[in-house]
């Protein structure tokens, strides 16, 4: 067999074994508790990713063929994955791409198969963070179009272009391939999450409320739950979207999958500033599967924040060697740059500029963490072309975040804090998004409002950063007190209502959402 380099061969003339039809992961069960999802989702969509998720259901079998259903393993395991919309473990994808790839150079006319192979090295890319696989993703769904078209009823691979679309931060062309296949066929769910993807990134929460509501319509479980979280946490519902992730976790069957959902959860520990939950939760995502290895980097960051710094340096290592993102090379680098470790930051900045360059070369647009790195690091003009260019592309949260703060460090602070409203306006909320407008606040005299953002920072998570937290609380003081007179909450702090689900995340995902809908009115 020839390496995986050689791969794709030059000569076309391929199709995989015809794999059985896959079995549920999970069970559909009725769409959950669909009225007051669609009240809540109406108020609440922001931007839901859904990374390192495979979206392709192999409904299709090559030349109309039947085939037994694979001998139960990793084959097996990673197309029922694949089929379910649900993470694979990086074993199971590499054994079903092998057993796709021996089965097309003998098929080459089997257009699912070839789909499948797609979906799967496109998985394999995502769990490694390894953009090189994405040109044979793209090449194999390509082949599995070339053989049947999207027109003539091949959606799987028209779904899977789009998801390695998003994967690619090109989410204008996934939007227009997913809606090209949900227009064709709108009951087919495997679409609405590269849906729910493409129109978080470009900013359409209108188009992102549509997408969330019809596939909670149409797909009970896991997955459906795990979505439903992922947006109330963008809205800031922290304890709606704990009682919806860890019904999540329940849900699930397989430790990819429950692995996935409690890294969640400890990213949403962390949103609320909650260190020790956050260990507790990535702890047991990487029990539960060590080759999760973006649980390892939540923990390193909770391990910081709780002052295991050795701990927290030598899993942020273990990180990026498995799992090098480059926002996880930026954290690093950040991480030794508050410790005075110059050389050793400059090492990850400029693994994570070589990173970049590699994923440019595989049609990988990392524009918004290479703005955010340059506007902190030494080259913010560049960082403002950079991220308006963005910006025309991409008009989400973040981008309007990162782009304000670059004009604020280029020395247009005015224009850079309409930019930082716009995100707050478009749903974002975090303490580096509060961080930001404080210090643009505090530089163009805005006392009062400087004050509340900067204490809104530390209140949400004052371990935010562990270059800005201090900074954050050296604003503060710098600020003084207000003058004596004015309001009592000087920080417009209004607690969060009571919503039922309790901050453990018990409770069903239905009284998550109808806690949201309560707060709409």
């Amino acid at each position: 067999m020839e390496s995986e380099d050689e791969w794709p061969p030059h000569r076309q003339t391929l199709t995989l074994p015809p794999p059985a039809r896959p079995t549920p992961l999970e069970p559909a069960g009725p769409p959950p508790a669909r009225t007051a999802r669609r009240t809540m989702i109406g108020a609440a969509v922001a931007a839901l990713l859904t990374a390192g998720v495979l979206v392709v259901l192999p409904t299709r079998f090559g030349g109309g063929q039947d085939a037994p259903p694979p001998a139960p393993g990793p084959v097996a395991r990673a197309l029922t994955a694949v089929g379910a919309g649900a993470p694979a473990a990086a074993a199971d994808l590499t054994a079903l791409i092998a057993d796709r790839r021996a089965w097309v150079r003998t098929h080459p006319s089997d257009d699912a198969s070839w789909a499948v192979l797609g979906s799967a090295y496109l998985g394999r890319g995502l769990r490694a963070a390894d953009s090189s696989y994405y040109p044979r993703a793209e090449w194999a769904l390509r082949r599995s179009l070339a053989v049947r078209p999207a027109a003539r009823g091949n959606a799987d691979a028209q779904i899977g272009l789009a998801a390695l679309a998003n994967a690619r931060h090109d989410y204008g062309t996934a939007r227009t391939l997913a809606e090209e296949v949900r227009r064709r066929d709108p009951k087919r769910w495997t679409v609405y999450p590269v849906l729910i993807d493409a129109y978080g990134g470009l900013g359409d929460l209108k188009g992102a409320s549509r997408s969330v509501e019809q596939l909670l319509d149409l797909r009970g479980g896991s997955v459906a739950l795990a979505a439903s979280g992922a947006v109330y946490r963008e809205r800031g519902w922290r304890e709606d979207a704990a009682a919806a992730l860890t019904e999540a976790a329940a849900y699930a069957t397989t430790p990819v999958q429950k692995a996935d959902c409690l890294r969640q959860l400890g990213d949403l520990a962390w949103d609320r500033g909650e260190p020790a939950e956050a260990l507790a939760q990535h702890s047991a995502a990487l029990r539960t599967d060590p080759g999760g290895h973006a649980a390892l980097a939540g923990k390193a960051r909770a391990e910081l924040a709780l002052g295991r710094t050795a701990a927290a340096r030598h899993d942020y290592a273990a990180a990026v060697a498995r799992l090098p993102r480059p926002e996880y090379l930026l954290e690093l680098g950040e991480l030794y740059e508050s410790l005075g470790l110059g050389a050793d930051a400059r090492a990850q900045y400029a693994r994570l500029r070589a990173r970049a360059a590699s994923d440019d070369g595989h049609g990988v647009n990392d524009a918004l963490v290479l703005g955010r790195f340059e506007a902190d690091h030494g080259a913010p003009e560049s960082a403002v072309e950079r991220l308006r260019a963005q910006w025309r592309r991409t008009p989400n949260a973040a981008v309007a975040d990162a782009l304000g703060w670059a004009l604020y460090r280029a020395g247009e602070p005015e224009e850079g804090l309409v930019f930082l409203k716009q995100a707050a306006e478009k749903g974002g909320r975090s303490a580096l998004f509060s961080y930001h407008r404080g210090v643009l606040e505090r530089e163009l005299g805005q006392s009062g409002p400087a004050r509340r953002d900067l204490e809104e920072a530390l209140r949400t998570n004052p371990y935010f950063s562990p270059l800005l937290a201090p900074k954050a609380r050296e604003g503060l003081e710098g600020l003084g007190e207000p003058a004596e007179g004015g309001p009592k909450d000087v920080y417009g702090y209004v607690p969060d209502p009571p919503t039922g689900s309790g901050s453990s995340g018990s409770g069903s995902s239905g009284s998550a959402a109808a806690a949201a809908r309560k707060r709409k009115q």
